[in-house]
């Protein structure tokens, strides 16, 4: 194990300003950064006692040489105490991965987007290999004491939760705001919809508001919150509505809760909102009730690490008259909007789920501030490790949405494994790359790998890593080619002992 009593980090990059902005987010977590003048000093230095973090820009390199670079970093034993990032083109990151490094998407050229790196590369798992170093003890992985670095420098997070549109999520942080200015805060709005809103717009404008960032797209100028502008300012409070929202292309972030992960991780403090349906795990259950498969999500984890949830709430009945008298949405769609979404058995249904999600919230605080009270005394036991298999289809997501309630609930670690028998196609790549996105925006491990009997390799890493539960979809095999052939659960269950099997159905997705 390395001494990181003052860890350090080498960068390789030909950018003399993503260096200093990378330097500078460094610093802010505690960590001191370190320029390679080429990969050969690089790799030097990854080796020594105080080095936990390599960052290599691959354009800089040629990319065959920064994977090989890569390769012989993770070939030494020592560099099991190092973690590694490659900064590449969007689309390009498989060769690194295969490496066994992380892959950062966005140069961080500026001070916003070095944060967003460090905040990405956090939550973002090595996608590990069956011959990939493995470490069991979180003390020993160098991606958890950099996690730990960066949830330590993490600003307080506040979040007004609704079960719909036009509950007053927005007004409520307005209204806290303005408390906060009139006890000598400084508040500033990074973003705050007002939907045409008069009462919205007029309370706004009370406060300082950081002028927008213009983005082009597709020859059309459109804006988005200015991440640099909000840094630069370093007000006390920054006010962000719409958590779930998705950015412009060219953003520094795709998402506008990376943005608020950003603007923490520089050390300011965040309100912000969002709606039940927004949270990602309750993705198909929302869809089931509502009929509406809602494109815009946040990971589970915005909410458990919110310092404060408040919810805000009004009866279904008192929110279909908000909306018939116009307050939430544009007259042309108020009709539409009564007889699909905001029925009386959605905005119920909702709220049971809004109920349900924070009681379980609470719970598992209290169960973390038990374990703390009693951990100098009382053994905790082992953590439970859930395996969730996929493959490219479209049941994929909801089996790693399922996982990631099941492990919350468990208070497990969900791992994501997929078993490539064959080449893919095109389509199947584009599937599994979804899956790899969303499993990371739950913080689960990502595992590849390449064998022709899935239910083999699914068995034996499961045996090898202390897994305690295995979460399969339903096979789609006819009863006749299951007489000749066993199901993947029957050869796993044969392989595997005292490890929990469970099928997800999947059969409704096509619904």
């Amino acid at each position: 194990m390395k001494s990181l009593t003052h860890p350090r980090a080498v960068v390789l990059t030909a950018d003399a300003r993503a260096y200093e902005s990378l330097r500078e987010a460094l610093r802010t977590i505690g960590v001191d950064g370190y320029q390679a003048t080429s990969l050969e000093s690089a790799v030097q230095r990854a080796m020594r006692l105080d080095t936990l973090l390599v960052v290599v820009d691959a354009q800089a390199l040629k990319p065959a040489d920064a994977a090989t670079g890569v390769s012989a970093m993770r070939k030494d034993p020592k560099s099991r105490d190092v973690l590694i990032a490659v900064v590449a083109n969007e689309g390009t990151g498989e060769p690194y991965y295969e490496a066994g490094a992380n892959v950062v998407q966005r140069p961080p050229v500026t001070p916003a987007a070095a944060y967003a790196a460090l905040v990405g590369l956090a939550r973002r798992p090595r996608l590990a290999s069956m011959t990939a170093p493995s470490t069991s003890e979180a003390h020993d992985d160098p991606h958890e004491v950099f996690k730990a670095l960066v949830a330590r420098r993490m600003a307080r997070l506040k979040i007004y939760l609704g079960a719909a549109p036009g509950v007053g999520k927005t007004y409520a942080m307005l209204r806290e705001a303005h408390e906060a200015r009139l006890r000598g805060e400084d508040v500033v709005v990074g973003i705050v919809e007002t939907h045409g809103r008069a009462e919205t717009a007029q309370q706004t404008a009370e406060h300082e508001i950081v002028p927008r960032k213009r983005v082009d797209y597709r020859g059309t100028a459109l804006e988005e919150m200015d991440l640099d502008a909000i840094i630069a300012r370093r007000p006390a409070l920054v006010l962000v509505d719409e958590l779930a929202h998705t950015n412009m292309p060219g953003s520094i972030n795709k998402k506008r809760h990376d943005d608020v992960q950003t603007i923490r991780l520089a050390g300011i403090p965040v309100i912000s909102t969002v709606n039940i349906q927004h949270l990602e795990s309750l993705n198909n259950i929302v869809e089931r009730i509502t009929g509406v498969k809602v494109r815009e999500t946040i990971p589970d984890a915005m909410l458990e690490e919110a310092e404060e949830v408040v919810l805000v709430d009004i009866s279904p009945e008192a929110l279909q008259k908000r909306l018939a008298a116009g307050k939430i949405y544009a007259p042309e769609k108020i009709t539409q909007s009564l007889t699909n979404f905001f029925t009386v058995h959605n905005l119920t249904a909702l709220r049971e789920l809004v109920l349900r999600e924070l009681a379980d919230t609470v719970d598992e605080r209290l169960e973390e501030v038990r374990a703390n009270i009693g951990r100098a005394t009382v053994p905790t036991g082992i953590q439970d490790r859930l395996l969730v298999c996929i493959t490219p289809t479209q049941s994929a997501q909801r089996i790693i949405r399922r996982g990631a309630r099941l492990a919350g609930r468990l208070n497990g670690r969900m791992i994501v494994i997929f078993v490539e028998t064959s080449p893919q196609a095109d389509e199947e790549r584009r599937a599994i790359a979804q899956c790899i996105e969303l499993a990371e925006s739950f913080e689960a491990e990502v595992v590849k790998l390449r064998h022709p009997e899935p239910a083999e390799a699914i068995a034996r890493y499961a045996t090898n890593n202390n897994i305690s539960m295995i979460l399969l979809g339903e096979t789609r095999k006819s009863r006749l080619s299951l007489i000749f052939r066993k199901s993947i659960f029957e050869e796993i269950l044969e392989r595997t002992t005292n490890i929990d099997i469970v099928t997800v159905a999947t059969h409704s997705d096509a619904r």
